[in-house]
């Protein structure tokens, strides 16, 4: 039995010990929420220490649940701090610190995915110090940008390296979907309210609903997976209800480059998916002709709003006219690739001194043509990397919806970098990471679970 004991005295050692930490910063004059932040990241740098599953967990509900702070403005916009952000950097370092204490633990798991991701942080890294140089950029705007990329792959780093058993990797996807079921309830507050919905605490009106649909893209492939290879009948029900409500947040978010990348995401489906193919097919065909009539009157003005000729564009023997939203999309390609032939070897640096509304442009502004030729070398072994954890699943059905959830979401990511700076967003880029390195740790994670093939995602108990 565990020893309640000793861990109560743990919680009111804790307790006391942040408590008189509290009275002294207090005593110091610093601000009660300055002080509440201190202690705060003091309690997940100890957390990441002796229970980094637990720290992880906090950082998951942190993802979507956090407050943004706007800290100045940089290249054209405003930069935006969120306390992910920070638990990330704190999480890293307490991480960081255990290694230090247990030698034994290796400092990055091996990966196929560190070699480009690596090289592609190095030239990031020269590209902005060869703008520094050469004064293309200052080094405050290098350096919030330069965080909010290598953020990720820390992320990434992090949890690879910590993930050891089946049983943690479930873990997390199970508190991965229950964030998305909070941030859902929450966004079907915002529909009911009229508005467009967005995750918690976004700030500016009307928050970023682009971004969020992003997010449902790839956490409704990941619910439609585990759905197509249930754990279980009851998880199955339960898992459809939240991808209906999910699918009503992500129609409202009005967010046309997000509907739009919903289609790769389903053609994946029905491509890799021999077995339901028909069915997945019929479902496809039936919810097509359904959309025009029960679609919200509000969907269907902005589907309508995409072709108010307000710019024209040749395409063909045709003119085809846009709205200003569809044709400023439009324009940042033109701008984008126009910059870059001014320095095409490693760019203008991070970050490129313009607004580029899609991913492909500007990293060949921000790293040049060597930057880019890495960054798609990243994304092929990643797409391999996925794949082969869906093809090599074998009968075991948690690996094979993680790997089809997870290649679905990434292809619809990947059309949505066409429209929008999708690998540098937040709200999309940590539980995308975070399930790559679940994804990626797979094959080394089922030789430490039981030889039968799990097929339950196991609510967690004591963390």
């Amino acid at each position: 039995m565990p020893n309640r004991s000793g861990q109560g005295n743990v919680g009111l050692i804790a307790v006391v010990f942040f408590g008189s930490m509290l009275m002294v910063l207090m005593f110091l004059g610093i601000p009660l929420a300055t002080s509440l932040a201190i202690i705060a990241g003091c309690a997940i740098f100890l957390l990441a220490i002796f229970n980094t599953d637990l720290a992880l967990i906090i950082l998951i509900f942190s993802m979507l649940l956090s407050p943004e702070f706007t800290q100045g403005s940089a290249a054209g916009r405003s930069v935006k701090v969120r306390a992910d952000d920070i638990f990330i950097m704190i999480i890293f370092c307490g991480w960081l610190a255990k290694m230090a204490i247990n030698k034994e633990m290796g400092l990055i798991r091996q990966t196929r995915l560190n070699t480009p991701v690596i090289l592609y942080v190095v030239i990031c890294l020269f590209a902005s110090f060869l703008g520094i140089v050469a004064g293309r950029t200052n080094v405050k705007s290098a350096f919030f940008f330069l965080i909010k990329y290598i953020e990720y792959f820390l992320l990434f780093f992090m949890v690879a390296n910590n993930l050891k058993t089946v049983k943690q990797a479930k873990k997390f996807v199970f508190f991965l979907i229950l964030t998305c079921l909070f941030v859902c309830i929450y966004s079907t507050g915002q529909v009911a309210a009229g508005g467009r919905p967005s995750a918690p605490f976004e700030s500016g009106a009307g928050g970023e609903p682009n971004t969020f649909a992003g997010y449902l893209i790839l956490m409704m492939s990941l619910m439609a997976a585990f759905i197509i290879y249930p754990p279980s009948f009851k998880q199955r029900v339960a898992l459809i209800g939240l991808l209906c409500v999910a699918a009503v947040s992500f129609l409202m978010t009005l967010s046309r480059s997000g509907w739009i990348s919903a289609f790769p995401a389903v053609g994946t489906f029905i491509l890799a998916t021999k077995k339901y193919r028909f069915q997945l097919v019929i479902l496809v065909v039936v919810v097509a002709m359904a959309l025009p009539i029960i679609a919200p009157k509000q969907v269907q003005l902005r589907v309508q709003e995409t072709f108010t000729p307000w710019k024209e564009y040749n395409v063909g023997a045709k003119r085809i006219g846009v709205d200003e939203s569809t044709a400023h999309r439009i324009d940042s390609w033109k701008v984008g690739i126009n910059r870059w032939m001014y320095k095409p070897i490693f760019g203008y640096g991070i970050p490129a001194g313009a607004v580029i509304d899609n991913q492909y442009t500007r990293v060949l502004n921000e790293s040049g043509i060597i930057g880019f030729s890495v960054f798609i070398w990243m994304l092929i072994t990643l797409f391999q990397v996925i794949r082969e954890c869906y093809v090599n699943a074998g009968d075991n059905y948690f690996n094979k919806a993680m790997g089809l959830g997870l290649m679905a979401g990434f292809m619809g990511i990947l059309l949505l970098n066409f429209a929008a700076s999708a690998f540098i967003l937040i709200r999309i880029m940590e539980p995308f990471w975070f399930l790559v390195a679940i994804v990626v740790t797979m094959p080394e994670l089922e030789g430490e679970s039981s030889p039968a093939p799990s097929t339950q995602i196991e609510t967690p108990g004591a963390v």
